[in-house]
């Protein structure tokens, strides 16, 4: 096997048909862990829905890390965010959850989550969690 290969050998949803929703973060190794660099993932199709009404929530998701030993893959990410579509959950209480799980998933030096819901009943709620200290690159 090739250094490529071997990475990628624990990355289950990469490349495989048929998917469906999974509440796992699958991660593939950093190649320059001396160096701090920022990854941005951006998608504006999460959705959830409100806990006590059950109406549908739609939210826009920044996630900006300077990873260390691990990078976390991007469609595993996507069927993590699906698992969301059914689920009551709180706004607030969902930034965090993403957060602490992306943390735990990469252990990164840095990581910010900004999920910016769009408004119902007239009001918008935008929530920042953020892990470790940011270095200058992420924010220049």
């Amino acid at each position: 096997m090739t250094e490529g290969n071997l990475e990628h050998k624990d990355l289950t949803q990469l490349g495989k048909g048929g998917t469906s929703p999974k509440r796992e973060l699958e991660t593939f190794p950093n190649r320059n862990p001396e160096r701090d660099y920022v990854v941005e993932l951006r998608t504006s199709e999460f959705t959830c829905i409100c806990p006590k009404t059950g109406q549908p929530d739609f939210a826009e998701i920044l996630i900006r890390y300077v990873p260390d030993q691990k990078i976390v893959e991007s469609k595993s990410l996507k069927l993590y965010f699906w698992t969301f579509r059914n689920e009551g959950t709180f706004h607030e209480h969902f930034a965090n959850v993403l957060l602490n799980d992306l943390v735990q998933a990469l252990n990164p030096r840095w990581c910010r989550v900004e999920v910016d819901f769009n408004a119902r009943g007239g009001i918008g709620i935008v929530v920042s969690a953020e892990h470790g200290s940011a270095p200058e690159i992420a924010y220049s």
